[in-house]
């Protein structure tokens, strides 16, 4: 059975498999941005009338919202891919994700911000200044949490972790096609509500990552419990934990607004850092338990 496991998630995953797709994703991306700035082309001379909100077929900036959207479902299969290798990697990795959400949100904002009136008047452009400083906190907590980890040890392998480890492939492999399946939906409710109604409750900047970082929640979940038959450490335990509140946290970012949407992303990376501090440092002590 785990021999099967390994060999599907191999293929799966192979550095030919990750190539391919690699590619595939990048040919969409710039056809996308292509397609975009055409849109905005037709839209903006009056050859083609689309209203989609947020000025995403207004301003030539806009268009670099595409590719981004693209990269992301990329770098969305290659969290499942780390998933086997270590919790560390994978949270740092969703930490990633987070950072290019917020570089996406940023390029479709810019075309929004006046700069003709009271600059801290516009809340357009009070909200541009909330996603730069804290897309410069959460690079910095990403660089922090690096340094923290350092590199990952490779640890013993003997048959209990073996079988771990084949339990979380098996688990990467059941998501792969969530994730097409997921990825496949929201592009249909967005070009749904792109060419047949808009709608003001479709989020564009977290469509497909809500239920995606919801399921990644999930996931991790079960595969602590997986864990308590693997490891009896209690630091170990805590610091799974630890991560998984910190990816509800930037969940939690995806349904608030404003400040606080930044605000949850920034302490969530931040309680993130913090807890693998403490595991570091817990790891290098000797106690009781």
């Amino acid at each position: 059975m785990m021999k099967n496991i390994n060999l599907i998630f191999d293929t799966i995953f192979s550095k030919y498999s990750r190539g391919k797709f690699e590619k595939f994703i990048l040919i969409l991306a710039a056809l996308g941005f292509i397609t975009h700035l055409m849109l905005i082309f037709l839209n903006s001379n009056g050859y083609i009338q689309l209203d989609v909100g947020d000025n995403l077929l207004k301003n030539p900036i806009s268009a670099l919202y595409t590719p981004f959207s693209f990269i992301l479902v990329y770098e969305a299969f290659l969290l499942i891919y780390y998933l086997p290798s270590s919790f560390t990697v994978s949270v740092v990795k969703g930490y990633e994700i987070i950072s290019l959400v917020l570089i996406r949100k940023i390029f479709k904002d810019v075309p929004q911000v006046d700069l003709s009136q009271d600059f801290f008047a516009n809340p357009y452009n009070v909200q541009f200044i909330y996603d730069i400083v804290g897309f410069v906190l959460v690079f910095f907590l990403i660089y922090l949490f690096k340094t923290t980890a350092g590199r990952p040890k490779k640890p013993k392998i003997d048959k209990k972790l073996e079988k771990f480890i084949s339990q979380k492939k098996a688990i990467s492999i059941l998501l792969v096609p969530v994730l097409l399946a997921l990825a496949s939906y929201s592009f249909y409710n967005w070009l749904g509500s792109l060419f047949i109604e808009y709608s003001d409750d479709i989020d564009v900047n977290f469509l497909f990552f809500v239920d995606f970082f919801t399921i990644l929640i999930l996931v991790d979940v079960l595969l602590l419990l997986i864990s308590f038959r693997y490891t009896e450490r209690y630091s170990q335990l805590i610091r799974n934990t630890g991560f998984i509140i910190s990816t509800i946290m930037l969940r939690l970012s995806f349904t608030a607004t404003g400040l606080a949407s930044v605000s949850f992303l920034v302490l969530g990376i931040l309680f993130g850092v913090v807890i693998l501090a403490i595991f570091k440092k817990m790891e290098k002590v000797n106690y009781l338990g």
